[in-house]
């Protein structure tokens, strides 16, 4: 109605599914991004999480850890599930969705590539190492989850531009994959992986310091921006 509104400098908005169960993520899922690697392109989603602690707002602040040097970056789309599910099937899986965010999967490259056994759970989870917004965009509302470009940029130098068109697994395929180890359940956040352009794979890297910015952005669904402090 127009009749309640308030600037937005005088809000801080918050992360549009703020406490998920789950937070479940995808790597390698960009056909680019496994060629910038030099890896074979997976035969099957590789599944891992992120603690929903991890999750902040669109324009909340990165918090660089004292304990990593190699911060990077990976702008994602994410998909929320809005309908409860085990063992979907893919023909069905997109009427579990509610809609689509944007996401920064934010890494500490070193935890997750060297230490920890080489697990990737502690060099993802960092606390604020998840931004998520501006909102939460309905899937009647996009025009095609599977056609958007996605973008990132550090301190207004682009690092990544694709597609979502270069992803390996779509939505359908992941759902009804993780579906099947676990059960879906409304408000559990998917990422689905990022294109090329990340720090760890420069030459020579490059890795997140404090006082850079960082915005990702996805066609349609809008734009985040963190700060890392």
């Amino acid at each position: 109605s127009g009749g309640h509104r308030v600037p937005r400098s005088a809000v801080q908005l918050l992360a549009p599914v703020g406490d998920p169960e789950k937070v479940i993520c995808v790597g390698l899922n960009y056909r680019d991004h496994c060629l910038e690697q030099d890896v074979k392109v997976p035969k099957e989603p590789i599944i891992f999480n992120k603690f929903p602690s991890a999750i902040i707002g669109p324009f909340d602040d990165i918090v660089h850890p004292e304990d990593s040097t190699e911060v990077d970056w990976e702008v994602e789309l994410a998909a929320v599930i809005g309908k409860k599910g085990r063992h979907i099937q893919e023909a069905s899986a997109m009427e579990h969705v509610v809609g689509f965010t944007v996401a920064n999967d934010v890494s500490a490259r070193d935890w997750q590539i060297k230490r920890n056994g080489r697990q990737w759970l502690l060099g993802k989870t960092f606390d604020t190492f998840c931004p998520l917004g501006p909102a939460l965009v309905t899937k009647e509302a996009v025009m095609d989850a599977h056609n958007l470009r996605i973008s990132c940029s550090v301190n207004g130098r682009v690092m990544q531009d694709s597609s979502t068109n270069q992803l390996i697994f779509r939505l359908p395929r992941l759902i009804a994959w993780v579906s099947r180890f676990v059960t879906l359940v409304p408000g559990d956040i998917l990422l689905t992986g990022t294109p090329p352009g990340v720090g760890a794979f420069r030459k020579p890297p490059v890795f997140l310091k404090r006082g850079d910015e960082v915005r990702c952005e996805i066609e349609e669904l809008g734009v985040i921006c963190n700060k890392v402090v």
